[in-house]
């Protein structure tokens, strides 16, 4: 693997990630080793000379849709979901600053004792520094996903491409882990994903994504090195964009 900026495809990133992933072998809740795992990742894309800013969900503590469900009010729901992503953020900030990566966590609920505001020209100042950038409390507002929340980030810090780190190595016709004749796509555009209902992301976030020219690519943050080898433009994935054939 090179180690050289220009094997970069993508200079500037949004790593979105699911709160899950941050569980480990447990079924709930935060394991740091897991949490090491995924900054070890983010260390070797930023030894290519990325720039990376970062998105976690909260599924591994609180998912507001499954509070509503149960009986909670959304609105109410939601806002411990994104209470949930500040957790997730702070841990991550602790495992990228143990392995020597500067990090700031900014959210859109204030919080200024353990976090900076949400404030974007600081963001992308941080970032122009070579810090990591973890955006936490998804857009500040009940009604809208993660997913959305890292669409709406990766649009403002003017990022080449979202990179969406998932359980696996890309968008299948059907759950792999439940169909064994599931084929994963190589390419799709944005269309395919809304028209299909592939649920890779909500409708919400593929639309920002395909209204900016975003390109996403779904790739599996559980293999070793994979986020670099995506930014370099090879590995296993699943390339989202607005190209056809």
């Amino acid at each position: 693997m090179s180690d050289e900026p220009t094997a970069l495809m993508y200079k500037r990133v949004l790593l979105k990630v699911s709160g899950e992933a941050l569980m480990g072998e447990s079924g709930f809740g935060i394991d740091m080793g897991a949490c090491l795992r995924i900054a070890e990742q983010i260390v070797a894309a930023k030894q290519l000379g990325a720039e990376v800013c970062l998105v976690i969900g909260g599924g591994n503590i609180f998912r507001g849709i499954t509070g509503a469900a149960h009986g909670m009010e959304r609105a109410s729901a939601d806002h411990l979901g994104m209470l949930a992503t500040v957790m997730n953020a702070l841990a991550m900030q602790s495992a990228l600053e143990s392995v020597g990566v500067p990090t700031r966590v900014q959210s859109a609920i204030a919080m200024q004792a353990i976090c900076e505001p949400y404030i974007r020209r600081r963001a992308m100042r941080h970032m122009e520094k070579g810090r990591v950038v973890i955006f936490a409390a998804g857009t500040g507002n009940p009604f809208f996903t993660t997913d959305t929340g890292a669409a709406l980030r990766a649009a403002e810090m003017n990022c080449d491409a979202m990179l969406k780190g998932t359980q696996v190595d890309g968008v299948y016709t059907a759950d792999p882990k439940r169909d064994p004749s599931a084929t994963r796509y190589e390419h799709l555009h944005y269309m395919d994903v809304l028209s299909q209902e592939l649920g890779v992301m909500d409708a919400t976030a593929i639309s920002l994504m395909k209204e900016n020219r975003i390109p996403v690519i779904v790739f599996s943050i559980h293999a070793k090195g994979a986020f670099a080898d995506v930014l370099r433009g090879v590995g296993v994935s699943t390339l989202i964009d607005s190209r056809r054939g």
